[in-house]
C-alpha cells in the first residue's frame, strides 16, 4: 500500500534559467500507443479549444502508464500539440493525477465535507488499517478532498468505481476484493443493476 503525502517532485525547486526552452514535441519523433492517440485526439473534438482536453488526455494517459510520467506527458504533449511543461504544471496541480508512480490501482476515500458528517475518517483510517494488515501491494489508498458524490457519503473510489455508502465494517471485504481482483462490494457501486441511493428509498 502506498499512502501519498507529499508534494510533487520539484515544487520547490528554483527555475533552471540555463536550459533551453520548453517546445512543443514534434508528432513524428514521438511513438504514441494507438489507443491513447485515439483517446486523446476524441477528447479534443469535444471542445472547441484543444486546451480544454488536457485533462482528460492526462487521464488516458495516465490509465495507460499508471501515472503521469515524463513519457505520458510527452506522449500528450505530441498528439496536442502543447509543450510537456504545460502539461506537467496541470498535472501537479490536479489531486487525481498522479505525478509519481505510486502504483497501478487505487482506493480514494472522500473525507470532504458531506462525507466527513458522517465519520468518513473512521471509514478511511480502517480501510488504511486493513489495507496494511493485508499487505496490499501495487495499490494507493489515501483521503481525497471531494469525489463529488455526495449522495452516497461516505463513499470511496475503487479504481474509478463509485462504492458506498461506507461503514468501518466494510473496511475488511473492500480491500480483501481489491487484492484479490474481485469486484469491490457488488450492487452497491454507482451504476450497479439494483442499485439505490439511500434516500430513495426513503421516497
Amino acid at each position: 500500500m502506498r499512502d501519498r503525502r507529499t508534494m510533487p517532485l520539484g515544487w520547490d525547486e528554483a527555475v533552471d534559467l540555463e536550459r533551453d526552452p520548453a517546445v512543443v514535441p514534434d508528432p513524428a519523433e514521438v511513438e504514441v500507443p494507438e489507443a491513447l492517440r485515439a483517446s486523446i485526439t476524441a477528447a479534443m473534438q469535444r471542445y472547441p479549444d484543444r486546451h480544454s482536453a488536457v485533462l482528460p488526455a492526462l487521464a488516458a494517459a495516465q490509465k495507460v502508464h499508471g501515472w503521469c510520467s515524463p513519457e505520458a506527458l510527452r506522449q500528450v504533449a505530441a498528439v496536442m500539440q502543447v509543450t510537456p511543461a504545460y502539461l506537467s504544471s496541470l498535472a501537479s496541480y490536479y489531486d487525481m493525477l498522479r505525478t509519481e508512480p505510486i502504483g497501478s490501482r487505487y482506493v480514494y476515500v472522500c473525507t470532504s465535507v458531506a462525507c466527513h458528517v458522517r465519520d468518513a475518517r473512521a471509514v478511511y483510517e480502517a480501510i488504511a488499517q486493513e489495507a496494511r494488515d493485508q499487505e496490499l501491494e501495487d495499490v494507493e489508498v489515501r483521503n481525497f478532498e471531494c469525489l463529488g458524490a455526495c449522495d452516497m457519503a461516505p463513499m470511496a473510489s475503487v479504481d474509478g468505481r463509485y462504492v458506498g455508502p461506507l461503514s468501518e465494517d466494510d473496511a475488511h471485504e473492500l480491500v480483501a476484493a481489491v487484492k484479490e481482483n474481485r469486484e469491490v462490494l457488488p450492487g452497491r457501486g454507482l451504476g450497479d443493476e439494483g442499485f439505490r441511493l439511500p434516500w430513495e428509498d426513503k421516497a
